[in-house]
């Protein structure tokens, strides 16, 4: 939106309206989220960073802009518009890119849009995630806010305030502020791709539980990143109306995740073998028959896991993992809401699933079903899956 300062005073609300309050201009996004693993992983990193940083309080999901943080530092709460752009060319960012109208429409570029965003009664931030960095008259937006350089009266604010209004003179938001203000107030932020994201994620979902005491292993934290993947995800896909509340992500509701998944996990540990198996097929209403054959096929496995030559370690291995794989696919559907069935069907469709991948073993090779589903039972026991859908 660009407004002259007549126009600004004009358009202006009696009260501006807050971002937890009003719809949002435009759900493009929740409608159509084809191709945005980039996307979420970049949410799951600031649902992390929520988890470490008391200052931010809430994450949105496809509200305002790809991704909403308000953040909150000694009672004055900020709202920070995230726009995301994960598929751009293979080339760095430059004012022109930026500044790029989209058929020449005044307002189009990403400049335009993410300065227009300034219109609600929080004061406005702004960021741009990119995997590709950027050209030196940009470089200064890469540094944190306040830091040495970024004064407005500094070379390399003045050139860049400069250049973007060759390309988009006199641009303002509704609340009648100019470029220098988005300067001031933006971050660009350079994330790399997906694969270092998530990466990187990972290492501070196990860097946090050590911090904490929890010291979470590698396939724990996964289980864990995988649940984050479908919150993020399906506060995306949400429309605002009628589930606003699941496309904003608190601080307490992550912290009460987190607590609870990781005490889960923990107790799952130090827990008899096949205690934690019982539990979570009792809580879906499985049969006392069910949960005993259950726990005995999850313990002849264990037993034939100390069998030494029982099977190749190589094959052993890949078959669990191709375990752990199907079911997190599973799970993430599941939790999605992509399969609206009950956790008893889920357990059905988990041991169909299994058997499919039985039959599929090479001709001559011996029955695996008893193995597979003891591996499913066995990851159900020390919490890295589970039945019934999860509570947020």
């Amino acid at each position: 939106m660009t407004v002259s300062d007549d126009q600004a005073t004009t358009l202006a609300p009696a009260v501006w309206p807050s971002i937890d309050e009003i719809s949002p201009q435009e759900e493009g996004g929740p409608i159509a989220r084809i191709g945005f693993s980039y996307q979420d992983e970049v949410a799951v990193g600031f649902l992390i960073e929520m988890l470490c940083s008391p200052s931010i309080w809430k994450v949105h999901c496809e509200t305002h802009d790809d991704i909403l943080l308000v953040r909150c530092v000694d009672d004055v709460c900020h709202a920070e518009f995230v726009q995301v752009k994960g598929g751009q060319p293979d080339q760095l960012w430059s004012v022109a890119n930026l500044c790029f109208r989209k058929a020449g429409a005044v307002g189009s570029s990403i400049f335009e849009v993410s300065l227009a965003r300034d219109k609600y009664i929080e004061p406005s931030r702004f960021r741009l995630v990119t995997h590709r960095p950027v050209v030196t008259a940009l470089r200064v937006l890469t540094s944190p806010l306040g830091a040495p350089g970024r004064e407005p009266e500094s070379e390399a604010v003045t050139a860049l305030l400069d250049a973007i209004g060759q390309y988009c003179p006199e641009t303002k938001s509704a609340k009648g502020n100019d470029a220098q203000f988005w300067i001031d107030n933006c971050v660009w932020d350079v994330r790399n791709d997906h694969a270092s994201i998530a990466n990187a994620n990972l290492l501070k979902l196990i860097e946090l539980s050590a911090q904490e005491g929890q010291c979470l292993l590698p396939e724990q934290a996964q289980v864990l990143l995988g649940e984050l993947r479908d919150w993020a995800k399906s506060a995306g896909e949400a429309r605002w109306i009628p589930d606003r509340d699941k496309k904003i992500i608190t601080r307490t509701a992550i912290c009460d995740w987190w607590c609870r998944r990781t005490d889960e996990i923990r107790d799952g540990a130090t827990a008899p073998g096949g205690g934690k198996l019982s539990t979570k097929l009792n809580e879906i209403g499985a049969g006392s028959e069910t949960i005993a054959l259950a726990v005995d096929i999850r313990r002849t496995y264990a037993a034939l896991m100390r069998t030494t030559r029982y099977m190749a370690e190589d094959e052993t291995s890949v078959l669990q993992q191709r375990v752990k794989s199907e079911m997190m696919l599973l799970r993430a559907r599941y939790s999605a809401g992509h399969l609206d069935i009950d956790g008893a069907a889920f357990l059905s469709l988990c041991l169909e699933r299994l058997n499919a991948m039985n039959e599929d073993r090479p001709a001559g090779e011996k029955d695996r079903s008893a193995f597979l589903q003891g591996c499913m039972y066995d990851i159900t026991d020390r919490c890295l899956h589970r039945f019934a859908r999860p509570v947020r």
